[in-house]
């Protein structure tokens, strides 16, 4: 089905026709100028304590973290993750550059397969375009280098998030997203912790709607 099929299936629904053309030109100004939030008081510290928050907030909705000083400390973190959780060494990884020019031939034992991922593969290494420390939130928008099926289809997904790529608030996360990437990514995932649900008897069921397990490598670059 197209878009127009689906939005003329919508406005039939709504028993409404095209939108007048001073409504259009109001949704458009609200939409360039994307007014802004109320940004937390908690978020306002200096960058090293904005990283030791998001890690407080990592951790405590299940998540768990690693801090390394560089990206070639990643091969090394990856591994022991995976060996202490008992997981394969093969991954799926995002075709990201940055995550391509991480040292991985340090670590022959590990297997890697660039794309999206499948349903049979148990671990996903991703790159995060930014992280919101208020929350302990993953921005992750959807591109040829950044594969949406690598925060879905794995069990157990690894982040790979630089310090400098950290922000405050989601309003300060949503700006950087509009200046690098221009117009708005056909999806944009909000991560907070593994995926989890409640809806059974309030019972806590993690892996519910995609990864069970969310570990996030931090690297310092800032």
């Amino acid at each position: 089905m197209t878009r127009e099929l689906v939005l003329n299936a919508i406005r039939r629904g709504l028993k409404r026709g095209p939108i007048p053309e001073d409504q259009k030109t109001m949704l458009r100004g609200r939409l360039e100028r994307h007014p802004r939030h109320t940004i937390p008081a908690r978020s306002r510290l200096p960058h090293p304590q904005q990283v030791d928050l998001f890690v407080r907030n990592v951790e405590k909705e299940f998540g768990t973290v690693t801090r390394v000083a560089n990206p070639a400390e990643v091969p090394a973190a990856v591994a022991d993750y995976l060996s202490a959780q008992n997981l394969p060494s093969r991954f799926v990884m995002a075709p990201h550059p940055e995550l391509q020019a991480i040292p991985w031939a340090e670590r022959p034992l590990l297997e890697i397969h660039e794309g999206k991922a499948e349903a049979t593969d148990a671990v996903s290494v991703q790159h995060a375009f930014a992280a919101i420390a208020e929350t302990g939130t993953l921005m992750l928008p959807s591109a040829p280098v950044r594969p949406t099926t690598l925060n879905l289809l794995a069990d157990t997904a690894i982040v790979v998030l630089r310090t400098s790529a950290l922000v405050g608030a989601y309003e300060e996360a949503w700006d950087r997203l509009r200046a690098e990437m221009g117009a708005m990514p056909r999806n944009v995932m909000l991560v907070t912790g593994p995926s989890r649900s409640a809806d059974i008897e309030q019972a806590l069921e993690l892996g519910a709607h995609g990864p069970r397990n969310l570990h996030v490598i931090v690297v310092e670059d800032v």
